[in-house]
């Protein structure tokens, strides 16, 4: 088997981890990102300890004290598994195979940090997976394998990954490791003429418009559901706006109308329609629509404006 080191974080890393050493390999050492102050010890790195695989963690690895640190040149290959810092050529390509990097989307569209936000942000109907040879480039290098994947019309940025996504990424991942090992992975060129870059996913791209059509603003709603949140104002309150559904394709009130309050939720309306909102947000706690919309104050009649760049 082989000698392999990943880096990689979160459940995705952990779960490559621990397929790899279910098959045999040996792990040189994970290199998680430093931890964070006040957030839980990344998942990866404790099923590394308590394996007894060593840990690397730094800020950076461009200089020859990272090489030297993580010693990739005694590996036969390198795994990035959701990797979000930037490793250098000079480490990629030290083992004897190189090295695969994982991304969710069919490269070289989507290329950047926040690639599945953008695919539902821009309606996307299919997205998948990338494994590639990376080198110094964003999401560049030659492609070895993709798999398509089906983004339903209420699939949000959450609900996609964990439901579609990380089970199909994990196993491409995998499936890339065994074949790159055993030199029947083909490398192709990515097409540079289709190569698109998306910026990371952030507070200003998730404010609401409500004039825009209804079909866009859902959109927007799932693409930054559950992370940044897509935002609105209901008086001097920003809210966070979650768990988005077509409501009508019909014009019905002005843009930003609120409809109805059910139990299903808070309806809003759009140009050419309208969407119901499941959950709020306000002041970083998530409440069913209905308890938001008491506790704010919100009724029906009431036109909720557009967000501000602002935390909720």
């Amino acid at each position: 088997m082989a000698k392999i080191l990943l880096f990689g974080q979160a459940q995705f890393g952990q779960k490559v981890f621990e397929e790899l050493l279910a098959r045999g390999h040996e792990i040189l050492a994970v290199c998680p990102p430093p931890d964070a102050p006040e957030r839980a010890v990344d998942p990866l790195k404790t099923s590394a300890l308590e394996r007894g695989v060593p840990v690397v963690q730094r800020k950076s690895y461009r200089g020859s004290e990272g090489a030297g640190e993580v010693s990739a040149d005694r590996a036969d290959l390198a795994v990035l598994a959701f990797v979000t810092q930037i490793v250098p050529s000079a480490i990629l390509d030290a083992p004897k195979y190189g090295s695969i990097c994982f991304h969710p989307s069919l490269l070289p569209a989507y290329r950047g940090g926040s690639a599945i936000n953008w695919q539902i942000l821009d309606g996307c109907k299919v997205g998948g997976v990338t494994l590639f040879r990376p080198d110094d480039g964003i999401d560049q290098g030659p492609i070895y394998l993709q798999k398509e994947i089906a983004i339903g019309p209420d699939d949000t940025t959450g609900s996609f990954y964990y439901g579609k996504v990380f089970e199909a990424g994990v196993a491409a991942t995998l499936e890339c490791v065994e074949s790159v090992l055993a030199g029947e992975a083909k490398a192709v060129p990515q097409d540079e003429k289709l190569a698109t870059y998306e910026p990371l996913c952030r507070d200003e791209n998730a404010c609401v418009d409500w004039a825009r059509s209804v079909r866009r603003v859902h959109d927007l709603i799932r693409g930054c559901d559950p992370s940044p949140g897509a935002h609105a104002r209901a008086g001097d309150t920003v809210v966070r706006l979650y768990g988005s559904r077509i409501a009508s394709t019909r014009d019905s009130a002005l843009p930003g109308t609120v409809l109805s309050i059910t139990d299903e939720g808070l309806e809003v309306a759009t140009a050419g329609g309208s969407v119901r909102l499941a959950k709020l947000g306000v002041q970083g706690k998530k409440v069913a629509a209905p308890e938001a919309a008491a506790a704010l104050g919100i009724s029906v009649g009431e036109r909720l404006g557009r967000g501000r760049m602002a935390s909720a």
